[in-house]
């Protein structure tokens, strides 16, 4: 796909919506062409009916055709934000971690402790940061998320029809994910499922926090493996099924196995253990991804343990790695 030419914003201005773009809602599609025009201007012209699609008050949740006439007004953009200066070398060092790339999609390596996308406070974030780096012509949207504090594979659309192909995967399991996380306590025996309904709420400021609600709470499986046992703490293997917020954070405390470094679900006495060796993050990275192609195979993305993660493993007692076996694929459906 060509990119397009950035929208002019001086002037009363048109959109058609082409192929690529059918399907998104209006404010998702607005905040990802217009550059560094704050989303409160965007929602704000939206609720005064200044964004037309058809010659009708488009609402932010009303999705688009190909074909549609978007009418845009007059739109001053802000000055460049401090928070983008220096999004050239940020841009720079997140195409460095680019783990796979075609027409359709692209996997990074996400570092810890950047968020995927801005707000509450962060205008920038990684899918940001990307779009700024390859210019407002260029569709790129999560195709998934992983938290702040989490590392490694992170899909990124190229499309729409990526985007709906890869969302409607997802649904049916058939991308497989597996992380790797150190935790607390001795893991004894087999392989092990938490199936666990859970709930998110949302704490006084905002803060979301999950936790198990079997009778309120929405479907989740997890499947855990060992992987190297240490006096005192695993390092796990988890296969994800569903793909609920915090869902592996959440299982491994209610299995008795806390993530090291987790503030919210984890455990403090453990995590101070883990701090004194070094530990400055939370345990838990994105290790692997299956993802089921176009030509009826599936290819294989890896991304490292992070050197950090790996600096605090060589603290602990020795053991003897135990096979990972390949990626789980979870869902009802193969392909």
């Amino acid at each position: 796909m060509s990119p397009r030419p950035p929208l002019r914003t001086e002037a009363v201005s048109h959109l058609q919506i082409d192929a690529d773009q059918a399907g998104r809602r209006i404010d998702n599609l607005l905040v990802s062409l217009l550059g560094n025009v704050p989303k409160s201007h965007i929602y704000r012209m939206l609720r005064r009916g200044e964004i037309r699609i058809n010659g009708r008050r488009a609402r932010p949740e009303t999705r688009v055709e190909e074909a549609d006439l978007v009418r845009l007004p007059p739109i001053r953009r802000e000055a460049e934000p401090r928070a983008a200066r220096g999004s050239g070398v940020r841009g720079q060092f997140l195409e460095g971690r680019i783990l796979y790339e075609d027409e359709q999609m692209l996997v990074v390596d996400k570092p810890s402790g950047m968020a995927v996308h801005g707000g509450s406070g962060l205008r920038y974030g990684l899918i940001e940061t990307l779009r700024n780096a390859r210019g407002a012509g260029h569709f790129l949207e999560l195709a998934h998320r992983l938290d702040r504090d989490t590392s490694g594979c992170l899909i990124i659309a190229k499309s729409m029809r990526s985007l709906r192909r890869l969302h409607g995967q997802l649904r049916e399991g058939r991308i497989g994910k597996r992380y790797l996380l150190l935790a607390r306590g001795a893991w004894k025996g087999a392989d092990r499922t938490v199936s666990s309904s859970l709930k998110r709420e949302l704490r006084t400021g905002g803060e979301a926090v999950v936790r198990v609600d079997q009778r309120a709470g929405k479907h989740a499986v997890t499947h855990f493996a060992l992987r190297r046992q240490f006096e005192g703490c695993s390092l796990l293997s988890a296969d994800l099924e569903t793909g609920r917020t915090h869902q592996i954070r959440v299982h491994a405390s209610h299995a008795g196995f806390p993530i090291a470094g987790d503030e919210k679900y984890g455990e403090s006495v453990f995590n101070r253990r883990m701090h004194a060796l070094g530990l400055r993050r939370l345990f838990l990275h994105a290790e692997r991804l299956e993802i089921p192609l176009e030509t009826g195979t599936a290819m294989t993305v890896e991304s490292p343990l992070p050197a950090e993660l790996e600096s605090v493993l060589g603290t602990l007692p020795p053991s003897t790695p135990i096979a990972a076996g390949p990626t789980r694929q979870a869902g009802r459906k193969k392909s």
